[in-house]
């Protein structure tokens, strides 16, 4: 039997009802006390917009988990996956597939010169976990150094590389990651009064930490190309290729984890080529299909690559470069160009969400700081311009984010699903979002900063 596909807002108490207890009674929801959560039940989509069935339709301006890129249902893409169902549905990563070959040329192809290989994987924390494994083997070296105001993924390297408090639980896991303080120009770590500055300083700080660890235990660096969940934090001028120049120094890998900032979200084809930087391997998921099907993968190096072609990698997965994955890949392509989804994002960032979210910075005292490039925005939510003291505490739950909690009430009341993290609200909506639907949920968000500068006021 197949299920007629939802066009649009509904009301459908039963079928809420259904989707609820078979929810509630079975599924095991990640990052969460199960008792305790209510999901909402998710009856469809299109483009820049999803709704319940209960008739309320959202915004989606968190592209779910920053991953769909293209929008939901985007028939190019859906289209994609039913031909290819029709004509190869599966087939084992160690045969060759027209499909999968195809879409790893495409990627090589928008790499930088010197990338010619890609080892496919299921998503961004297998990426990350894998590229790790590339480089202590190719090195010899097994210590990796990450940010503190990071996130990998949540298999066990992946977890320990990522910085954020969703590690905490997860120690000990892999003992041979280090983390170390990247730069925060807002709230500098190195007490930096500039961002030129902050570069000098935190790339001391980062080769300090090299020297005390000992270079030659070290494999790999591995960073976010900007900081996602945990800050949209834009490297200052100078900064990644600082620590491009400390790997070569020291013999370390270089990887830049471009699993959220990929694939356009910030008006380029990876994150890092706003930065003037060329890294070793290269981590991708979510943008490269806008996550249709589980996808991701390691853009490797021919300098790395070239360690493989007599020694075999140790490492595999059952669906890498999945046909029905790979296929709305392809597609992915064909819409970019078609489409100018590039120069459509560096427009609408420019254009419409930098100096309106500057406004916000003149017309609500909790708006403490705004930055971002593309369609990948933070606004910084403060108690105390001049402290700067963050609105809720840090990983704050319960009670103390009650202010949090009732911005993003305040948001969806009114027809906008956001994206909030500790103190911070993002702006992360699908790349193919209409300027009119952009600048109606700036709008609404505008208006639920009422709520976080009333917190202020009190």
């Amino acid at each position: 039997m197949t299920a007629t596909p939802i066009t649009g807002p509904v009301t459908d108490p039963e079928a809420d009802a259904a989707v609820r207890a078979d929810d509630r009674g079975h599924v095991f929801h990640s990052w969460s006390a199960q008792a305790l959560i209510d999901p909402l039940p998710v009856a469809g989509g299109a483009g820049a917009t999803f709704w319940d069935y209960a008739g309320n339709s959202y915004l989606d301006f968190s592209s779910q988990l920053v991953n769909l890129n293209l929008g939901h249902q985007h028939p190019d893409l859906v289209a994609a996956i039913q031909e290819q169902a029709g004509r190869l549905a599966t087939i084992q990563p160690s045969m060759a597939n027209a499909t999968r070959g195809e879409l790893a040329r495409l990627i090589s192809e928008i790499a930088p010169d010197g990338f010619s290989k890609v080892f496919f994987t299921n998503g961004g924390a297998d990426a990350n976990e894998n590229a790790v494994r590339m480089a202590r083997l190719v090195t010899g070296k097994r210590k990796v150094l990450a940010m503190y105001r990071s996130y990998h993924g949540n298999t066990s390297t992946a977890i320990t590389l990522t910085g954020d408090p969703r590690r905490w639980a997860n120690e000990p896991a892999d003992a041979s990651v280090v983390h170390f303080f990247g730069p925060y120009d807002y709230r500098s770590p190195f007490h930096s009064d500039s961002p030129e500055q902050e570069t000098e300083r935190a790339l001391a700080h980062l080769e300090q930490t090299i020297i005390l660890e000992g270079a030659s235990t070290i494999g790999a660096i591995i960073t976010e190309s900007v900081v996602g969940t945990n800050g949209v934090l834009i490297p200052p001028p100078g900064y990644l290729p600082g620590v491009r120049e400390l790997c070569d120094r020291y013999g370390i890998v270089y990887i830049a984890d471009e699993v959220m900032v990929g694939f356009g979200r910030l008006g380029t084809w990876w994150g890092f080529e706003n930065f003037d930087v060329t890294p070793d391997l290269i981590t991708f998921a979510k943008g490269i299909n806008s996550g249709y099907v589980p996808l991701g993968g390691v853009v490797i190096s021919d300098r790395i690559g070239a360690h493989f072609d007599t020694v075999s990698f140790p490492g595999g997965l059952t669906y890498s470069g999945h046909p029905l994955a790979c296929a709305p890949g392809i597609a992915t392509f064909e819409v970019f160009r078609r489409d100018g989804i590039l120069e459509r994002v560096r427009d609408l960032g420019e254009r419409v969400i930098a100096p309106r979210l500057a406004r916000f910075t003149e017309t609500h005292p909790s708006v403490g700081e705004v930055r971002g490039l593309g369609l990948f925005w933070a606004i910084e939510l403060v108690r105390d311009r001049e402290t700067r003291e963050p609105l809720v505490p840090f990983n704050a739950s319960g009670a103390d984010a009650a202010p949090m909690a009732a911005f993003a009430a305040a948001c969806k009341k009114s027809g906008l699903w956001p994206f909030t993290h500790f103190n911070r609200v993002h702006v992360a909506p699908p790349l193919v979002i209409s300027e009119d639907d952009l600048v109606r949920g700036l709008d609404v968000i505008d208006r639920a900063l009422e709520v976080t500068d009333a917190e202020v006021r009190a």
